[in-house]
Order: C-alpha cells, then sequence, then structure tokens
C-alpha cells in the first residue's frame, strides 16, 4: 500500500466527520500489546459527547468494511482529543494563542527539548512561547520543523 494508514483512514473520515458538523483532529493507527488500534479524535467548539462519537463510528466503520484498506484486525475507536489536544495543523495553533501548550522539539534548543508555556505567536516558520520559570518570565523562539509535538497544556491554580 503506497499511502499510510492514517492517510487513508483521514481521506475517509473527513467528508463523514464534516457532514456531521464536526472536526476531524487527529488519527493514529498503533500497536498496542497484540491488538492494533485505529484512534479517530473529534470534537467542536461545544465539545464532542457519545452520541456523536457512536454516529461516525458506526458510519465509519461501514466504509472500512466496505473499502477494507487495513490488513490487520484493529479496534476502532473514536472519542474526543481530550483537554490536552494535540495543535497538529496550523488552525490549530492559531487557536491556541494565548493558552498553555506543551512543546516537544527533535533536538535541544537552548539545551531543552520540553517547553511548557503561554503561546504568543505562530506563522509556519516558527512559534513564540513565553514560559514562567520560577517569578521570572521568559520569551523564546522555537522553529516549527523542530517541533515533535505539540498539545493544549491543562493547567491548575
Amino acid at each position: 500500500m503506497s499511502k499510510k494508514v492514517t492517510e487513508v483512514v483521514t481521506e475517509l473520515a473527513q467528508p463523514i466527520i464534516e457532514q456531521l458538523g464536526l472536526e476531524l483532529v487527529d488519527v493514529e493507527y498503533v500497536k498496542e500489546g497484540k491488538d492494533w488500534f485505529l484512534r479517530v479524535f473529534i470534537d467542536n467548539e461545544s465539545g464532542i459527547d457519545l452520541e456523536q462519537c457512536a454516529a461516525v463510528s458506526e458510519r465509519l466503520s461501514e466504509i472500512l468494511d466496505e473499502k477494507d484498506p487495513i490488513e490487520n484486525l484493529y479496534f476502532l475507536d473514536v472519542s474526543s482529543p481530550g483537554a490536552e489536544r494535540p495543535l497538529k495543523k496550523e488552525q490549530d495553533f492559531l487557536k491556541a494563542i494565548g493558552k498553555q501548550v506543551n512543546i516537544k522539539t527533535y533536538e535541544p534548543i537552548q539545551d531543552e527539548k520540553k517547553f511548557e508555556g503561554k503561546l504568543i505567536s505562530y506563522s509556519s516558520e516558527e512559534v513564540q512561547l513565553e514560559l514562567t520559570i520560577k517569578t521570572r518570565k521568559k520569551m523564546i523562539t522555537i522553529p516549527t520543523q523542530k517541533i515533535a509535538s505539540a498539545r493544549l497544556a491543562v493547567t491548575f491554580f
């Protein structure tokens, strides 16, 4: 198969999810122990409920059975991305400006690979974070191509 499972599933899931007025956040295809899991994360402005997950799961299951793009047996799991939603697309980062985020990088920047701070700005080249170290605030710029993963951070006050 020339395309990755996640790419094929994204193409199949996108129209179903949009038809239901929802947003496709991410698709994961992972092996845990001896089992494979196909996870589809959906969201919308007001959050996701069980009925919406069930509707997507049912429709996506039908198409996956019909097209049969996955060789292995797998478990399909459709859910909300939760409070620590991943930031993958440009739109995700733009919506997160002003919010607390966690970013991991492929290589160290100023001797660190993990950052938590307020997302100040985003462009296709770089993100700017405001870090709080004890009582001091510090700005850091991270090139987007060095970002391994990014997600919203849950903060407790």
